[in-house]
This record gives structure tokens, sequence and C-alpha cells, in this order.
């Protein structure tokens, strides 16, 4: 089992949108590094953190399951897309997606602040600085310290 920290800027796609959806395509990832983790990495059925991004506060604010393996993001070849890329060939698509299934909203955000301020996560990737990937690796110690303060109503 792996284990994944994913961002979406909540007016876009929000934990409150994939609970009402159950699974939905997580598109739109036009990084390589990104692309090279749902291609090589990612397995259906390991878990990520839903992270609201750009955003106050920014943090973790639920679980999703990764439902499928990767595949060929179709808003690549959609010139009506934000995502549009011409330059993707159809026979070797340039970029990849997953659908992922809604598992658990948490009552309270678990903020990018708090993460920070946890000595347990510090080599978390998503506290790193200048640390810009839409997804990233997170460890199974990572994984248990982020719910432990999830389930802690008081934070920290």
């Amino acid at each position: 089992m792996n284990y994944w920290l994913m961002k979406s800027e909540p007016e876009t796609y929000s934990i409150d949108d994939l609970e009402r959806d159950g699974t939905n395509m997580w598109e739109g990832c036009r990084n390589y590094t990104v692309r090279n983790f749902m291609r090589d990495k990612m397995k259906v059925g390991d878990l990520a953190f839903f992270y609201h991004s750009v955003c106050d506060p920014a943090g973790i604010v639920g679980i999703m399951s990764i439902a499928s393996k990767a595949y060929a993001d179709p808003t690549q070849f959609n010139p009506d897309s934000e995502y549009f890329d011409p330059k993707s060939p159809k026979d070797n698509p340039r970029w990849l997606a997953v659908d992922v299934k809604f598992e658990e909203k948490f009552e309270r955000t678990v903020s990018l602040t708090e993460l920070k301020a946890n000595p347990k996560l510090q080599a978390m990737a998503v506290v790193q600085r200048g640390q810009r990937l839409s997804v990233m690796p997170v460890t199974a110690a990572e994984w248990k310290e982020v719910l432990k303060m999830a389930k802690n109503r008081l934070g920290g």
C-alpha cells in the first residue's frame, strides 16, 4: 500500500464535490514527476489525503482512494479544456489521470501551519520549502501522524 497527498483548489474541485460524486477522474496534472508517480507507483487501493490548496487555511481535509490504474488524461486532447496540450500525441499520450474515490471527510482541516509545526512531519514533502507538486508520496509514519492530528479537535 502506498500513501499520497493530492492537492486541489476547493473552488475548482473540493472534498465536498468528491463526496457528492463518489468517484471522479483526477485530471489536469501537467508535471512529469506527477505523471511518473501515477504511471509507476500508484496502485488501485492506495490511499491519498485530499489537500485543499490556495485557500485559507490550506490543508488536509479528508481521504480518498485510488480507484483506477493511470490512463490517458482526456483533457489533453480537448481544445476547449484549460489542460489542452496540442503537442501530446494520441498514440503515446504525454499526460495521465487516475480515478479517485471518496473515503472520508475530516471534521476539521489539518492546516499546513499545523503540519509544519509537528516535529514528526519535518521531512514530509508538503512542508518542504518550494514544494509545488500537486501529487506527492506520504510515508506510512507520516500518514499515521496526520490521522492522529485529524482526530484531535484542538489541532496540532
